[in-house]
């Protein structure tokens, strides 16, 4: 294993490499100077998610939700803390089935919200429904990269 990731910048989609030793020292994207991390779950797109998912050997946790769920709105907050406080060991996104319907049935999306956890671009982990934030926390452990 090697002492740099790989990872999508949020705002231009570049490829970048950054040491693991250095995730906590706000790394800037090579391409538009931009911070790698908000402190934010960061919106995908189809055509965001090759770099910011599949390029990405940091672990990226995905919320599949829409905006007319109650219980995407219940679990949007409890959402964004855990990226408050997890970032940079992970990365935190959302895909709105609505607008990105083909997405949401690439990866089987049956029930929102449904959270999945990938890693390297694979599928590792998947959770339906809405979680306080310490069953968040707890569940997402496992899959936290190293600090």
């Amino acid at each position: 294993m090697t002492d740099s990731l790989t990872l999508g910048c949020p705002h231009c989609g570049a490829v970048n490499r950054v040491s693991q030793a250095r995730l906590n020292d706000g790394p800037k994207c090579g391409k538009c100077k931009h911070s790698l991390f908000t402190g934010e779950p960061v919106a995908l797109t189809e055509a965001s998610f090759h770099a910011l998912v599949e390029r990405s050997e940091l672990p990226v946790v995905v919320d599949f939700w829409a905006g007319w769920c109650g219980p995407c709105k219940m679990m949007a907050p409890i959402f964004a803390e855990a990226a408050r406080e997890l970032e940079p060991r992970m990365r935190f996104a959302k895909i709105d089935t609505e607008a990105e319907q083909a997405l949401a049935g690439r990866f089987g999306i049956r029930s929102i919200p449904t959270l999945i956890v990938f890693r390297n671009g694979r599928e590792v982990a998947r959770q339906p429904g809405v979680l306080q934030v310490t069953q968040l926390r707890q569940w997402l452990r496992p899959h936290l990269a190293s600090s």
